[in-house]
């Protein structure tokens, strides 16, 4: 298995080098993600289950897919790629938010990232890289946020973190705000 190299960014996103990727997780320095949330004609999110086997947070729901840029790649080329490697989907995406967090994930690893979300709009059913996610479902925002609320522990810390800006997001998106 190659090691793949993420980049390594300060708190405004520019780049200050490239590491690793699990080595960046060890040592909980802030790289640069993609995070993609897709939703059909209802209004519903695509979930993932991480497969149990990856390295940090196996076995969890979490967002449609993320991962990391790679070097000299753009962010999102970065959030189409993974969608394609994660779920099987190809789809257009939009840039919604950027965001940082540094939040504890399992076996002593943490995420700090610099995030660029994505949303995107698809009905496709997910062909899953069982390498990466081994269950998909779709949820609507509420039935999530209750769901999370009462079993946070099933979901991956950064979908937690994040679940409360996405919803603002899409209330502004159909408010016409955005």
């Amino acid at each position: 298995m190659s090691l793949i190299e993420v980049i390594l960014v300060d708190p405004q996103d520019n780049p200050t080098g490239t590491m690793e990727k699990q080595e960046v997780h060890r040592k909980g320095l802030m790289h640069r993600a993609v995070t993609v949330y897709l939703f059909n004609h209802r209004g519903e999110l695509l979930l993932q289950r991480r497969a149990r086997d990856k390295y940090h947070c196996g076995g969890l729901w979490s967002n449609t897919c993320c991962g990391h840029p790679l070097p000299g790649e753009q962010t999102h080329k970065a959030a189409e790629r993974r969608l394609a490697e994660e779920m099987g989907i190809s789809t257009i995406l939009t840039a919604a938010f950027e965001l940082s967090y540094h939040l504890t994930v399992t076996d002593g690893l943490s995420e700090h990232e610099y995030g660029h979300i994505f949303f995107g709009h698809c009905d496709q059913p997910p062909i899953l890289n069982p390498a990466e996610a081994d269950a998909w479902r779709y949820s609507s925002l509420s039935q999530l946020q209750a769901e999370m609320a009462a079993a946070p522990q099933r979901f991956t810390p950064w979908f937690v973190h994040t679940l409360s800006r996405v919803v603002e997001y899409r209330q502004h998106q159909a408010a016409g705000a955005v």
